[in-house]
């Protein structure tokens, strides 16, 4: 296995460096304008069914900036994310709380902040096994794959460590999704914690043994976060005011009008607008104004628990060998970006 991370991750970091590349060649007045003064807005996106796609294939935030370039740039795993935020190569993106919380630690110590939740990963997160496996106290000596540093990787860890199975007993596989459903299909893999749509693939033939819903009521909960480099959200407040706009737009619209939000979905996926609507009912979307209540990010002066659950992951992963050390509660609380997310809520 050491030969292949070694390969893909150099692989990723030339993709990541040409990616870089463009976007700077793109506008002689550097990365974040044109030839023409133009703003541009490089936006992280990966194949989750949550409202971020309803911006994206509805074009909402081109509609809201129509004199800014917006380029969305799809990502396999909240890992990619951060390796291209570290390389310079998008300003505005989707992490789980997993690697979110590796990038605001030590050794990565990201310059981004938390500007939006995405959505509370629910059921469409798990953890499924081939038949004959029936707990998660079976996997021990199994073979069980997951996107390192994601947070299916960080659940798949506290599901381990909730059931009394040593993680190292267990022979974790470091596999995006779609690599994931392959290995599942050569029956190379025994088991896999993974997220939708491929989740529905290997839940057709395999067990669900559990799921972040009820990984999140042992305590250790997840989310998908949207995140905004300091420089970028320092430079260009108007833009990251009217993408968190944009983002409550679609949230609404998820809400009161979820077939319409579904066939957006859907299309972005490749899924049926019925199964789109199933995928999106397994998360919970929070409204801009709801998520400046104490329970999330919170207001100035006055962060939200979200700090905590990040400290809290952080402790963990330090416990899993994932970070070097663990940031004060404080440094999470001021990476909250509430003030705004407090002016596109207002």
């Amino acid at each position: 296995m050491t030969g292949f991370l070694s390969r893909r991750t150099f692989l990723l970091a030339a993709a990541v460096t040409l990616t870089a590349a463009g976007a700077t060649a793109c506008g002689g007045a550097g990365a974040n304008s044109d030839g023409a003064g133009r703003t541009t807005v490089r936006i992280a996106y990966q194949s989750i069914p949550n409202a971020d796609l309803v911006v994206k294939n509805q074009r909402l935030l081109e509609k809201a900036l129509p004199e800014a370039n917006v380029k969305w740039v799809k990502f396999e795993s909240g890992g990619d994310v951060n390796t291209a935020v570290l390389a310079g190569a998008v300003d505005l993106g989707l992490a789980g709380s997993s690697p979110v919380t590796k990038g605001l630690s030590a050794p990565l110590n990201i310059p981004y902040k938390v500007v939006w939740i995405h959505d509370l990963i629910g059921d469409n997160e798990a953890l499924v096994a081939k038949p004959g496996i029936g707990s998660v106290k079976d996997l021990v000596g199994k073979k069980v794959a997951t996107p390192y540093g994601s947070t299916s990787h960080y659940s798949l860890l506290a599901a381990l460590t909730a059931a009394g199975v040593e993680p190292s007993s267990v022979k974790t596989i470091d596999l995006q999704p779609q690599d994931t459903l392959a290995a599942w299909k050569r029956g190379d893999i025994d088991a896999a914690y993974v997220w939708t749509p491929t989740l529905g693939e290997l839940a057709k033939d395999g067990k669900v043994l559990i799921t972040s819903r009820q990984v999140a009521q042992q305590g250790k909960p997840t989310a998908d976060l949207g995140v905004v480099t300091n420089d970028f959200a320092a430079k260009h407040p108007e833009v990251v005011t009217a993408w968190l706009k944009a983002q409550d737009q679609a949230v609404a619209q998820a809400r009161t009008a979820p077939d319409q939000a579904a066939k957006s979905i859907g299309a972005e996926l490749g899924l049926p607008a019925g199964e789109a609507k199933r995928q999106l009912s397994e998360l919970v979307l929070l409204s801009a104004k709801e998520q400046t209540g104490a329970e999330y990010l919170g207001t100035p002066g006055a962060p939200g628990k979200l700090a905590g659950h990040l400290h809290d992951a952080a402790v963990f992963l330090k416990g899993q060998k994932a970070v070097d050390a663990v940031p004060d509660q404080a440094v999470f609380g001021r990476a909250l970006a509430v003030e705004e997310l407090g002016r596109a809520a207002n």
